[in-house]
């Protein structure tokens, strides 16, 4: 809704709407961020995902709001193995096959949110994550197309995060799991 507001503040002709419309994307904005102090208030009063929280942020790609995302929006993580968490998260191919037809495998399914939040770390993490980069590297010398190696690379930063809540470590370059 907030980028909604922001496309038609500029796009909106008249003063008196405009001002209307800033007076709403400043509105958004306070909720937002009481709603964003809330979440952590309730993470912080969690020993539990306090724990987790901390954890997940000492990964490199990984800050608060992909930690916050991943806290509320996939309980699950630590208590699944890691074709499970893939395919709850929608980050694992699944095939299409049908009789003696044999389909391309595509991602589908799973949580789009935590995918989301994935995603950003993920491109977040090809830059500054040493495991991360070196593996994209890899997909990419063997031309790999730019989604199938980011959507690889989400799925070894989502199992290593599992690997990590799992363990209860922080991020080490050890504990990597082999490529999915």
């Amino acid at each position: 809704m907030l980028a909604a507001e922001k496309t038609r503040l500029s796009t909106t002709a008249t003063a008196s709407v405009r001002a209307e419309v800033q007076t709403h994307i400043d509105w958004l904005k306070e909720r937002l961020a009481a709603i964003d102090k809330q979440l952590r208030a309730q993470i912080k009063d969690s020993p539990i995902w306090r724990v987790t929280d901390d954890l997940l942020q000492t990964v490199p790609g990984i800050g608060p709001v992909t930690a916050l995302s991943l806290v509320a929006n996939l309980p699950e993580l630590g208590r699944l193995n890691r074709q499970q968490v893939a395919k709850l998260v929608g980050v694992a191919p699944l095939n299409r096959d049908s009789g003696s037809l044999r389909g391309t495998r595509h991602i589908y399914g799973g949580r789009s949110r935590v995918r989301t939040a994935l995603y950003m770390a993920t491109v977040t993490a090809v830059r500054c994550n040493p495991v991360i980069k070196e593996f994209y590297q890899r997909l990419q010398a063997r031309h790999k197309p730019f989604k199938v190696a980011i959507v690889a690379c989400m799925r070894k930063l989502l199992v290593t995060l599992n690997t990590m809540i799992q363990k209860k470590t922080t991020w080490h370059q050890e504990i990597i799991p082999s490529s999915p």
